[in-house]
């Protein structure tokens, strides 16, 4: 190799019998030496998936907001030309410890991290002094693309999303998980039994509620009935809220004293289900809004509601569909229905027309009963 060559701090790793290399590159450089297969090239010549231009301003936007604080995962990179690793020493913890020298005239193509590389380009248009700041990448010789569509697929097949409970409780930056974190703590029935790395609670668990179902029900209460407040304001009021509703629910109130399984009650009633959780809210903020001083002693005709599952007339094509238990946005509206007619209060036109397009036949026997 000549003189003409790209040089590396790296450290030397063995994979399938393979040598790769992992350097650190500044920011500024990463755009201009890795490349990015094209969106014209047909999918087959590529080695991933097509840029998804839409998640590049959040991906940048989230560098420049937390500048003092963003990480960045590792980039995947194929070297195609020649490569040159030098060690720092010929025996001992060093030899795995050198200089990466890169042929100028190499092809470093991305494998996995293309959306990372066009984000880091285009924050750096905003904020510049970043670029001197540096991001790990993963080198491996090319060996082809059929190599590099085989390591794309290997990358990303067993890549699995946290779940939205999970990133609620480890995101410390939005305002309104930590006030969904705050209010489940400050709610008893709500901090013994709310699962909080789930979206689904499994048969057995004996949880009873998820903190992304209290997440989304508690953010649709403060934006109608709290102007959106997420400070102490917004805090109190959705704990007041809360339990006001679960002195109104015996059935959560004998899973919070022990006398019935949570598995039972997700097993048997509407009421624990997230399902109910969000229209519970949605018809609450109608209350307050409606008494803002007596709203919670008003609550009581929760009480009159019949959660039963086995009243598939009420239930079915509404909270169930097929006999499943379904949470489409469309759902919540039908069952917070059912909740503001127990409330007795009045249907909303746009909940009035969801009602006759999608259950007419309950819609009357609503309207009979109140």
């Amino acid at each position: 190799m000549d003189d003409n060559a790209l040089e590396f701090t790296a450290i030397r790793g063995i994979q399938a019998g393979s040598a790769y290399y992992v350097i650190m590159v500044p920011l500024k450089s990463v755009s201009r030496l890795f490349q990015f297969d094209g969106d014209e090239m047909p999918a087959d010549l590529r080695a991933q998936r097509v840029l998804n231009r839409a998640r590049i301003p959040a991906i940048a936007d989230y560098i420049c907001r937390n500048q003092n604080e963003y990480i960045l995962s590792s980039l995947c990179a194929s070297i195609d030309g020649e490569i040159d690793f030098q060690p720092a020493a010929k025996d001992g913890p060093l030899r795995k410890v050198g200089r990466l020298r890169i042929d100028m005239g190499s092809t470093i193509l991305i494998n996995d991290g293309q959306h990372r590389r066009a984000a880091i380009e285009e924050a750096l248009r905003e904020r510049p002094t970043l670029g001197d700041e540096t991001i790990s990448v993963v080198v491996f010789a090319d060996r082809g693309l059929k190599r590099a569509q085989q390591m794309f697929a290997d990358l990303n097949i067993h890549a699995v999303r946290p779940t939205r409970s999970l990133k609620l409780l480890y995101d410390h930056r939005d305002e309104q998980a930590a006030l969904t974190r705050a209010v489940v703590k400050a709610v008893p029935l709500f901090r013994d039994f709310t699962c909080y790395d789930r979206t689904s609670i499994p048969n057995r668990s004996t949880k009873l509620f998820t903190l992304s179902g209290i997440h989304q029900a508690t953010a649709e209460l403060i934006d109608k009935a709290g102007g959106g407040e997420t400070g102490d304001d917004g805090e109190a009021l959705a704990t007041a809220f809360w339990n006001a509703v679960v002195t109104q629910m015996p059935d959560w109130q004998r899973v919070g004293q022990r006398h019935v399984a949570s598995s039972e009650l997700r097993r048997d009633c509407i009421h624990a289900h997230g399902v109910a959780l969000q229209a519970i809210a949605v018809a609450g903020a109608q209350m307050m809004l409606a008494y803002p001083t007596d709203w919670a002693e008003r609550l009581s005709g929760l009480r009159k509601v019949d959660w039963s599952r086995a009243n598939r007339e009420l239930w079915e094509n509404r909270a169930l569909v097929a006999g499943k238990v379904t949470k489409a946005k469309n759902n919540v509206v039908l069952v917070a229905n059912v909740i503001l007619r127990a409330l007795e209060l009045s249907l909303t036109p746009e909940a009035q027309r969801i009602e006759d397009l999608y259950a007419p036949l309950a819609g009357r026997e609503l309207k009979a009963a109140s």
